[in-house]
């Protein structure tokens, strides 16, 4: 078994990656370092999850010296990739103190020149912001001695051909060149052989692009029973985080609202959006404020969170790299992941190619009924007991099982409580039919907002309901009552329960016990430039 020490890192490096829990090259980094670290050009074809961003990082990091000059550079094609390869370095390179700077646009030019003036050793960006520094004369090359193309397959597909081309050309001749790619087009060959010299081509044999650690399935569900499809799974399976990939940005905004108006913790990730928003939607699924993000592949490139438990496929990937792609975002970090794909009938010619290509069986599966839903939830709350009873403080609780006791059978007390956590009382109707039920989110015990399998359904006594002024007529989304919640009044997404947008007004699920801070936060605030009037829906009394 190779070790990190065998690949010629040095042992400040090697105590570093330790600290952070590394205790072995992945298949990828003991091909590539060796080579980089001798100074030879690669051509790596590794897909996302198999570890790349340290097989350059490190090498890089090993060769970079003490100076104040832009010695290394990274291209990546989207801004969020861009974020997390300059994250990885310096979390890799911290024994060093090295300056890393991300370079992208939607973010401020001043910043990103106020740092290349004070001194950066490597600089990751996306092509067109890199370009833009370079015509300014804001970034220079005299000491470049290292160029990494990450995703190169990606970047010439997203149209920046030209701007690679440009920095490519205004790179020193004598520098070393590693690429790395999911494939290997043609047009990325060319690419290798006019900027590369005699480079050494690695890969990872396609037995070990089949992710062994994700288990993969699909549902073969009509097209107009989709959403539903996709409410009874997220509800049989209770995701810790999960991506929700579509093929277009319209798509995803109305699978996202819809979600939400369900009481799912989701929001939507793609191109259209702005880079705050885009911020903004990522921090919250990193932070767990969100269960699911319903993304479009070009948004979710470069997407690396370990957390994510769930890939959900809405629509088949239009080839076989795309789906490699999308399900590489779970099973990461040593993790188990699942992969879950919605075909119609007529896609199921896709699905073969998809399984010839990868060499993997997509396991075929029944759609979940209510009763595996309420099954499921009755073992995850089993769970939860198990858990609760091992840990200290239970004694207030056990002085109220005592006074029932007196007078109850312990078994019927203890089913009673079960009862209540879980809404039992929805939970009753069998799914008879073989068709998805019409609104099986209404009728089914259904996930509310930010519930994982950690967390059972927080009874409805728990939630105040209150109504906004503002709705359709006014451009409100869910997402935007959601923002103002989190915002202003400092409670979290996941706290938040089911929202229902109205014409002329919206309703809203929070916690009762927030209730009234919530009222006087918003009725201090504004949305889409009005100022919101909120109030109580119900007559039940809040928390003061």
């Amino acid at each position: 078994m190779t070790t990190f020490a065998e690949l010629g890192l040095s042992d400040a490096l090697i105590a570093t990656l330790s600290g952070l829990g590394y205790d072995e090259p992945t298949p990828i980094q003991a091909q590539a370092i060796p080579l980089l670290l001798a100074g030879r050009d690669v051509i790596a074809q590794a897909q996302t999850g198999t570890g790349k961003t340290a097989a350059f990082a490190l090498p890089m990091i090993e060769r970079v010296t003490d100076d104040l000059a832009v010695q290394a550079l990274v291209l990546a094609p989207t801004r969020e990739l861009a974020v997390q390869v300059a994250e990885a370095i310096h979390r890799y390179g911290r024994h060093r103190a090295l300056r890393v700077l991300p370079i992208y646009g939607g973010q401020p030019i001043e910043r990103q020149l106020r740092g290349l003036a004070q001194g950066v050793q490597i600089v990751v960006g996306t092509p067109g912001r890199v370009l833009d520094h370079l015509r300014r004369g804001s970034l220079r090359f005299d000491q470049l001695r290292m160029v990494v193309l990450d995703e190169a397959d990606e970047m010439l597909d997203m149209g920046f051909a030209e701007e690679l081309e440009a920095i490519l050309q205004l790179v020193p001749a004598e520098r070393q060149t590693a690429l790395f790619s999911a494939t290997l087009p043609p047009a990325v060959q060319n690419l290798t052989l006019r900027y590369t010299r005699q480079p050494v081509r690695v890969s990872i044999v396609a037995e070990q692009l089949a992710a062994p650690r994700i288990r993969q399935l699909y549902y073969e569900v009509l097209a107009r029973d989709k959403l539903d499809a996709l409410c009874r799974v997220l509800d049989a399976e209770m995701p810790q985080l999960a991506i929700v990939f579509c093929r277009t940005r319209q798509e995803a905004d109305d699978i996202g609202e819809r979600l939400q108006g369900r009481g799912y913790a989701a929001e939507s990730l793609h191109g259209d959006l702005s880079q705050a928003v885009r911020d903004r939607v990522m921090r919250r699924f990193r932070e767990g404020q969100l269960d699911v993000l319903v993304a479009t592949d070009v948004a979710a490139r470069g997407l690396d969170i370990a957390e994510v438990s769930h890939v959900i496929n809405y629509d088949v990937p239009t080839d076989p790299e795309s789906y490699v792609h999308r399900i590489g975002r779970t099973g990461r970090a040593g993790r188990d992941g699942v992969a879950i794909t919605f075909i119609t009938p007529r896609e199921r010619r896709m699905l073969q190619t998809i399984e010839r290509v990868t060499r993997t069986r997509i396991e075929r599966r029944a759609m979940p009924t209510l009763a595996d839903v309420a099954a499921r939830r009755r073992a995850a709350l089993r769970d939860q007991l198990r858990e609760a009873m091992a840990t200290p403080g239970l004694d207030s609780y056990t002085a109220l099982v005592d006074e029932l006791a007196a007078t109850h059978d312990l078994r019927t007390l203890a089913a009673a409580a079960i009862k209540l956590l879980l809404n039992e009382a929805e939970t009753e109707q069998v799914d008879t039919i073989t068709r998805l039920d019409p609104a099986p989110a209404e009728r089914a015990p259904r996930a509310k907002r930010g519930e994982t399998a950690q967390r059972s359904r927080r009874g409805e006594a728990e939630m105040a309901r209150i109504q906004i002024n503002l709705g359709r007529n006014d451009q409100v989304r869910p997402a935007d009552i959601v923002g103002a919640i989190a915002n202003e009044a400092g409670v979290p997404g996941r706290s938040i329960g089911a929202i229902e947008v109205r014409a002329r007004a919206s309703f809203v699920e929070v916690p009762r016990r927030a209730a009234r801070h919530v009222l006087q936060a918003l009725n201090r605030t504004s949305l889409r430039g009005q100022r919101i009037r909120a109030t109580l829906a119900d007559e039940t009394p809040v928390a003061a």
